[in-house]
């Protein structure tokens, strides 16, 4: 995401690295619920080891409910960063829905059954898909889904969420698009369960494979009454990604854990065990590397306007930037991890 988020020029960008404008998926479509599905894994995986280490429910849920403020809160610093602007201020977002998601399944781990989490996650589904797509709209009538401006989430978004909307008529964080994202967290937690199971590990990394190639159905055959919509956080997009996260969890599993393979990739080792760092310092820099007004020239500008003199294509010279930015990022998470230092909010 720091490179789709970071290129050397917004207007010149390969479209794998664009979200989709409004209905269909791109690559860069599949990082957001990917993180999401791994909230929920982490989430049954960390906290069975609490409760079986004997923490009660309520020392967990303080740590549970602080740790979701403070990840909220960061998400609220960074669209403030550096100009602190709060009339401007955008109360969701990326950070902020990872803490919703975060908060909200870590308390139906905590207090409601798996059969509830089951049924719940199931209803969030449905029940979204024939609100967003069938129910009538006040002012508008039926819903339109190839329209960004009539549908259900948007129309909430409008009329209860303050301060700026990231679309400015509407936002792909939004309140109601929130509930078919906590089901990401809860179908990640669906395969923290698998893992848990006493079976030998090939048993339960063929369950994934299963669920996963059933969810990928189920999603498929869904986006022709529900689009994928990244934005609406569509129930089609929901469960296609859901398929994605169990296959690819169960493929990388069996990859390290049954082949045994050796190979590391400690470049990227490093950006995951301190990802949120990574991700913050990520938006604290562009001071630096975007903006003007560190040295008085856009370093990102100065580059892109060499790359043109030099006749290469934009959109390259644009990647090779937001490379380099990685590079640059690598650094300071690289000192982290070889002192173990992880920093966890």
């Amino acid at each position: 995401m720091i490179i789709v988020n970071d290129p050397g020029s917004g207007e010149h960008i390969f479209a794998p690295l664009r979200h989709a404008v409004w209905n269909g998926l791109t690559p860069t479509d599949y990082v957001f619920p990917s993180f999401l599905f791994i909230v929920g894994v982490s989430i049954v995986l960390s906290m069975n080891k609490q409760k079986e280490s004997g923490k009660s429910l309520s020392e967990i849920t303080k740590k549970v409910v602080f740790r979701a403020l403070k990840i909220y809160a960061v998400g609220i610093f960074l669209w403030l960063w550096p100009n602190f602007y709060f009339e401007g201020i955008r109360w969701v977002g990326v950070l902020p829905r990872i803490a919703f998601v975060y908060l909200a399944c870590a308390l139906l781990f905590l207090y409601t059954s798996r059969k509830t989490q089951w049924v719940l996650g199931l209803f969030g589904v449905f029940a979204y898909w024939l609100v967003v797509a069938y129910l009538p709209i006040p002012g508008i009538g039926f819903p339109d889904l190839s329209m960004p401006d009539k549908n259900w989430a948007n129309y909430i978004d409008k009329l209860l969420l303050p301060g700026r909307l990231y679309k400015h008529t509407w936002d792909p964080e939004g309140i109601l698009s929130t509930i078919p994202a906590i089901v990401s967290g809860l179908i990640g937690m669906w395969a923290g369960y698998i893992l848990l199971q006493k079976e030998e590990l090939k048993n339960r990394l063929n369950q994934l494979f299963f669920f996963g190639v059933i969810l990928i159905f189920l999603g498929d055959v869904m986006q022709w009454f529900f689009p994928f919509n990244k934005s609406l956080w569509s129930s089609s997009f929901t469960l296609f990604m859901g398929g994605i996260g169990m296959l690819s969890l169960a493929a990388l599993s069996y990859f390290f854990d049954v082949k045994q393979t050796q190979f590391q990739f400690k470049f990227a080792h490093a950006f995951g065990v301190n990802s949120i760092t990574a991700y913050a310092l990520s938006s604290l820099l562009t001071v630096v590397f975007y903006s003007s007004k560190w040295w008085g020239i856009s370093l990102s500008g100065q580059f892109m306007s060499f790359w043109e003199q030099i006749g290469l294509p934009l959109k390259l010279g644009s990647l090779v930037y937001a490379l380099l930015y990685v590079g640059i990022l690598w650094i300071p998470v690289q000192i982290l991890f070889k002192k173990k230092i992880y920093i966890k909010l």
